[in-house]
């Protein structure tokens, strides 16, 4: 009986041991399938050698395809025709991106459940409530109604798919190994879900509730002071002085009154100062060359893998090169050799709240036009790992989706909307982006980069242009809604006709201008126009510093290069820092001050301004203004159940610098009365007193760089996989905008003439998605010390002035 009984537990042990290695459980891989040295991660390592020729027979290829990687393991594609230039697109970004592309998509159409399990859930409802999936289907309606942008996703689709037909257990990519999945087949609903996450990215963050709360707090008077339409200082985009050369529509008139809006509890997220990009063209007129220039650093969060692929595509018609997004065919951000083309975000107004008043539960029916109207439901299938399949019904109003009406408790997202409210959102709408892409990529000249201009919606982009024939231009486009002025800048009203969108600006009267009298154009998240532009885009921008100091370097330099643009977009000065520290260092009286507080205070009044990585000063001066803002505006916009946001940091400079003695200065919750000369005190012993705690004595502890933490994370977050520490410089406020773990996610320099274009790149990252390979993270150490790489142009796959590492060709059979 004891033999058996030990006959058993030998048979079980092994039986037990094997079902808990093969099995995942939370976070961690199953153990065996992981370490199987024929399958396992261990199959994720790459030769930095590759063979210098390999050929491979893909039958959903018309033509031969040749492609050349070079020193960098950037693809250039030489097709014979479209469809082949989109097909090997989709393959070879499959086979470097796999798995981002995989997890970005399923992010966006709240899938991630089907993965991680339970714990994803509210995320998920999350996506599908804000309408992803909705607006990604109409999106693809407009895509595949023209035969250009449907030949683009499908072939690009195709071209994904039979990579992942190529794979098995042991060359999956190793995140699909960690978190025990399988790619599925690569859908065109994938590509536009692409596009509407990126849409997600920028236009997302809502004030309107923060300023209905403030306009009921403080009245009319107070908030138009506070929260002014436009700001004192400002250097918008369309220089001040540009003609509008067309007759205005007739604009919307605001309603007389509005119901009475309730206060919301919601805390939204805020779109957050010093977070932008930066682009800018300048014409031969001002340069070395004689020929134009043109410069684009989008900033993003960073992640590995890469946000964006580089990627040269050459077919009849077309020789582009640039960056693309993983998952979307094309060319985002490039060149050819007859313009260049970059993008920044716009920040418009074209995500809109409305108060709904259901008529009973049911939600069946809601208030409007003083009747009722019908809702329409949309059922949202969640699937979850080892449960059962959730089905979420989400109400529609003729605006948009009711996102919430019990908010979820641990759900940070979840904080972004209110409960019982309409979403009205541009991404939503049918659209079809691909095609500014499709003749970006083919562009010659000013006319298709017009045209190409109007197929786009969202998000909204600085489009900023130049060309070999010497013309330079910028747009602030995308649709925008027709709207009357302010509408949007506080929660408008479900039940009120007279608050619904109205109409679009057309696209040929989007704020534009080519080639002005200062022989350059730029922008940095600005304001896009002066006051006088007829149409109503929205009420806040980016502080205007960082465009401001682009445009004085743009105005004094002459003779520039390449060098000397790729030198400026590093540039960490802070037009910020100039104009408030000499108010700050007046308004401290240095007898009060112990011994590192003064050491401090020195050290600002030698500062040069500039956020450079081995300074001392920027960490104090961050800190310094960040406690003071908090100071000055805490106890007046901090109330308990009426959520509400600091007014702008350039109403709080105007404060400071034109009116030292306002009555905000005092703290409403102490009986003293305080002066601007207590808040900085206060906040400069606060900031030595923090930074003395967290880095030790001032000193090498305190430079920028170790303060700042710059480094770029994983997508995923996994251990490991991200970056270390990077010590650079840059700030929010400067050219640089660099932070923790936000910044240019792509730099380009381009110079086009009569001869071959000069161009040169670089995001931090690689080629490969793989942290295996030696191409997953090549590139950051270059990024870092704000140099670039020579990027290729070629004209065949032979081409000698690119350095090539090895061929692939492609056939049919």
């Amino acid at each position: 009986m004891r033999n058996k009984f030990k006959a058993a537990i030998y048979l079980v042990i092994p039986i037990m041991l094997a079902y808990l290695l093969n099995t995942k459980f939370g976070s961690v891989p199953p153990i065996l399938k992981f370490l199987n040295p024929f399958t396992g991660f261990w199959k994720n390592s790459v030769a930095i050698k590759q063979p210098k020729k390999s050929k491979l027979v893909l039958r959903n290829t018309k033509e031969t395809v040749e492609i050349a990687f070079d020193d960098r393991m950037i693809p250039h594609i030489f097709a014979q025709n479209d469809h082949d230039a989109y097909y090997a697109q989709g393959y070879v970004t499959a086979r470097d991106r796999l798995w981002q592309m995989d997890f970005q998509t399923r992010y966006a159409a709240g899938r991630l459940s089907e993965v991680v399990g339970v714990k994803a859930l509210e995320l998920d409802r999350y996506q599908r409530r804000m309408g992803m999936v909705y607006g990604a289907e109409n999106s693809l309606k407009g895509m595949m109604e023209n035969p250009k942008s449907r030949e683009m996703i499908m072939a690009y689709t195709a071209g994904i798919n039979d990579y992942i037909h190529s794979l098995n257990a042991g060359t999956l990519p190793v995140e699909y190994k960690i978190l025990d999945f399988k790619p599925e087949d690569w859908t065109p609903l994938k590509c536009a879900l692409l596009l509407k996450q990126m849409s997600a990215v920028l236009a997302m963050g809502s004030d309107e509730f923060y300023m209905t709360n403030i306009l009921q707090k403080f009245g009319s008077a107070v908030t138009a002071d506070l929260f002014p339409d436009y700001p004192f200082r400002e250097d918008p985009i369309i220089p001040v002085g540009t003609k509008w050369d067309f007759k205005p529509l007739q604009v919307p008139s605001a309603p007389e009154a509005n119901a009475v809006i309730q206060t919301s509890q919601i805390k939204t997220k805020q779109l957050e100062e010093g977070i932008g990009s930066n682009n800018w063209a300048v014409s031969g007129a001002k340069t070395a060359s004689g020929n134009p220039i043109l410069a684009n650093d989008p900033h993003l969060n960073l992640t590995l893998p890469s946000i964006w692929y580089q990627i040269q595509l050459h077919a009849p018609g077309m020789n582009s090169y640039g960056v693309s997004l993983p998952g979307a065919p094309g060319i985002i951000i490039g060149f050819n050799e007859h313009i260049a083309w970059g993008v920044t975000n716009v920040a418009a107004d074209v995500l809109d709240f409305y108060q709904v008043k259901f008529k009973d539960d049911t939600h069946s029916q809601y208030q409007y036009n003083n009747g009722w109207k019908n809702t329409t439901s949309r059922l949202e299938k969640i699937k979850i790992r080892g449960e059962r399949t959730e089905t979420d019904t989400v109400i529609y109003t003729h605006h948009g989706p009711v996102v919430y009406f019990k908010k979820p408790e641990n759900l940070k997202m979840a904080n972004n909307v209110p409960m019982g409210s309409a979403l009205r959102w541009i991404a939503h709408d049918r659209s079809n982006e691909l095609m500014t892409f499709y003749y970006l990529n083919r562009g010659k000249n000013y006319q298709d980069y017009r045209k190409a201009l109007t197929f786009y919606t969202a998000p909204a982009q600085n489009f900023v242009f130049a060309s070999a024939t010497d013309d330079i231009a910028i747009t602030a486009n995308g649709k925008f809604p027709l709207k009357w002025k302010n509408q949007g800048k506080f929660i408008l009203d479900g039940s009120n006709p007279a608050d619904d969108w109205k109409g679009w600006i057309p696209a040929a009267q989007n704020p534009t201008v080519k080639n002005p009298g200062r022989n350059f154009v730029s922008s940095a998240n600005q304001s896009s126009t002066a006051p006088d532009y007829p149409y109503y885009i929205n009420w806040e921008f980016a502080p205007y510093e960082r465009g401001k100091r682009i445009n004085d370097r743009l105005t004094s330099m002459q003779n520039i290069t390449v060098d000397s643009m790729r030198i400026m977009q590093s540039d960490s000065y802070s037009i910020f820092a100039e104009n408030i520290l000499p108010a700050l260092i007046k308004a401290v009286d240095p007898a009060k001050l112990n011994a590192t507080q003064k050491e401090a205070l020195q050290v600002m009044n030698r500062w040069n301004k500039s956020y450079e990585a081995d300074a001392i000063a920027p960490s104090i001066f961050e800190l310094w203004t960040k406690r003071l803002f908090f100071n000055i505006w805490d106890d007046d916009f901090t109330i308990e159940n009426i959520p509400m946001r600091y007014p702008s940091r350039d109403r709080t400079v105007e404060l400071i610098l034109k009116n030292p003695g306002s009555k905000w200065f005092d703290n409403v919750r102490t009986p003293e009365k305080e002066t601007l000369p207590d808040l900085v005190f206060e906040a400069l012993t606060y900031t030595c007193d923090s930074l003395e705690r967290k880095y030790g004595p001032i000193g090498k502890g305190w430079k920028w760089a170790n303060v700042k933490g710059t480094h770029v994370p994983h997508l995923a977050n996994i251990p490991g996989f991200g970056s270390e520490t990077l010590w650079n410089g840059g700030g929010k406020s400067t050219i640089n905008a660099l932070s923790e773990s936000n910044g240019p996610s792509w730099r380009m320099v381009v110079e086009l003439g009569k001869k071959a274009p000069v161009a040169k790149g670089v995001y931090p990252g690689g080629q490969s998605g793989n942290p295996g390979s030696p191409f997953y993270r090549d590139m950051i150490g270059t990024w870092t010390k704000g140099e670039l790489y020579d990027l290729y142009l070629m004209n065949s796959p032979q081409d000698e002035r690119a350095k090539v590492l090895n061929h692939l060709t492609i056939k049919k059979k």
